[in-house]
């Protein structure tokens, strides 16, 4: 390993390969903070590209502009509530409150520091573990999925605010929204009215830009309140604050490292979901539940960890055993194929230097992050000084050009335009929007794998407890759905006891 490592630093400190990386990260930056223009897309931008570079270089690029992207959607999303990238949907609600305060530039480099951390813990975890965890992954089946995606739904509960009813109906809007196109068993199309666009079904990044950015442009325009978007002071954010606020959750910090390497060496899984059940989990056990949604620095650590360690630990799938961890990597698959390599377990026999440089690049793609995010900070909190009037038609400008760039159609647009106005609707009778994104992502892969796994086992639902990985993530999933039963249980019995002790003193 050390031998491999000292040839892979041969092969990436190099004037091509370094020009690479850093000509990638500012790519990768641009891309990450225009909403709809997502890691994936910015990953599929630079492919051509790469035709044009040697093998280190071309996958040294590609690490460089997904690690610095998947930051870099924490821009638009923390200042103007609009996520440049699906993986920052989670927590855009979160960091925009922290903005509305004042406090805009804390909660950007809190997601730095911990974007870095997280990216740091995700390389360790792909240079040493990575046969190890790879056949952890490829121990799930249909089964296993579908118990992932159930309890990445189920953490809809933790971030539907204080009405749950509300943020169930919400969740199955988003799930209802998910079936609309072609049935992926089947082939059969459903929901589509006839209407050839609807084939594809509707792809869930117009729809998180509809519902954060074109909601809050309808906002702003029926509800005028300032005349810039934050009328609160920004305060002043020192590096020392940042850096005790991050050790003052730093367990939050470790466990959502930890969560987004397993969760994104799942094949499928990726960051998305990552953050997702990182951050409803952080909710779950913090003790502070309340604080979160209010603009509480805990969410934002927990989630801004786990997704930037998931992006590293979704190449260990597609390197050791060719198998895609999720869009952008089935892309690099694409990648080393036209470079003349194999991924497989021989790759790292066969070409080891290459692998280890690949590690390498996300190393040093995770520590250029630091100056690259600190002076990306200073610049986009700019946006904040211009007035609403001005802002709001660029904003929705931005979205029109973002939507209709993931599919170069009009269909997006459409999308974007609707869901912002049923977006703004919800909100103002009480219905959170967060859950329906979450709906949306986990709604497919929730009925794909259920429908598999029934087809496997022949109908029978107790083959959904056989496999000892499937029946403890089932056991943990029904937990989850009975633990408010539980608790609604238990705290009755309390009040009972404590109205028979009253009325036994009287």
């Amino acid at each position: 390993m050390i031998e491999n490592l000292q040839a892979a630093l041969e092969l990436v400190f190099t004037v091509d390969v370094l020009t690479a990386i850093f000509f990638s990260c500012l790519f990768g930056l641009f891309t990450g903070a225009m909403p709809g223009v997502s890691a994936t897309v910015a990953v599929a931008l630079l492919v051509p590209v790469t035709f044009f570079m040697s093998p280190v270089a071309a996958l040294a690029s590609i690490a460089t502009a997904v690690a610095i992207a998947i930051f870099a959607g924490d821009l638009p999303g923390g200042l103007l509530r609009i996520p440049g990238t699906p993986a920052s949907a989670a927590y855009a609600d979160e960091a925009y409150a922290m903005t509305r305060k004042g406090e805009g530039e804390r909660a950007l480099t809190i997601s730095l520091v911990c974007s870095v951390i997280g990216g740091l813990v995700g390389v360790l975890a792909l240079s040493l573990s990575a046969p190890m965890l790879a056949d952890f992954a490829l121990e799930f089946r249909y089964h296993e999925y579908f118990w992932l995606a159930a309890i990445g739904l189920t953490t809809a509960g933790f971030v539907c605010g204080d009405n749950p009813v509300k943020g169930l109906v919400s969740v199955c809007i988003g799930l209802m929204l998910s079936t609309v196109g072609f049935d992926m068993i089947s082939g059969v199309p459903r929901f589509t009215f006839g209407y050839f666009p609807l084939l594809e079904g509707i792809h869930f990044i117009p729809v998180m830009i509809g519902v954060f950015a074109v909601a809050e442009v309808i906002r702003n325009l029926v509800q005028p309140t300032s005349t810039y978007l934050v009328e609160v002071p920004e305060k002043r954010t020192g590096f020392r604050d940042v850096a005790g606020t991050v050790y003052r959750y730093k367990g939050k910090a470790a466990t959502g490292s930890v969560l987004g390497v397993i969760i994104g060496a799942l094949p499928g899984a990726g960051s998305d979901m990552a953050s997702w059940v990182s951050y409803a989990i952080g909710k779950r056990f913090s003790k502070t539940p309340e604080k979160f949604g209010t603009g509480h620095p805990e969410g934002i650590v927990a989630a801004t960890s786990s997704n930037n360690a998931a992006t590293c630990s979704t190449w260990i799938p597609s390197l050791v055993f060719g198998i895609p961890g999720d869009s952008v990597t089935a892309i690099v698959i694409g990648v080393l194929f036209l470079k003349g390599l194999q991924p497989g377990p021989t790759v790292f026999l066969e070409d080891a230097p290459l692998v280890y440089s690949i590690f390498v690049a996300f190393l040093v793609a995770n520590l250029l992050l630091i100056p690259v995010g600190l002076v990306a900070i200073k610049a986009a909190r700019q946006i904040l000084r211009i007035p609403t009037r001005t802002l709001m038609p660029l904003i929705l400008v931005f979205c029109i050009v973002g939507s209709f760039a993931i599919n170069n159609s009009m269909m997006g647009v459409s999308i974007i335009l609707v869901s912002g106005v049923a977006a703004f609707f919800m909100q103002e009778n009480g219905f959170p929007v967060a859950p329906a994104i979450l709906g949306m992502v986990m709604g497919r892969l929730l009925e794909e794998n259920f429908i598999q796994a029934m087809i496997v086992a022949d109908g029978d639902w107790l083959a959904f407890f056989e496999r000892p990985i499937a029946a403890t993530l089932g056991a943990i999933t029904i937990a989850f759905w009975l633990s408010p039963l539980a608790v609604a249980l238990i705290a009755r019995a309390r009040a009972r006891r404590v109205a028979r002790a009253n009325g036994g003193a009287t």
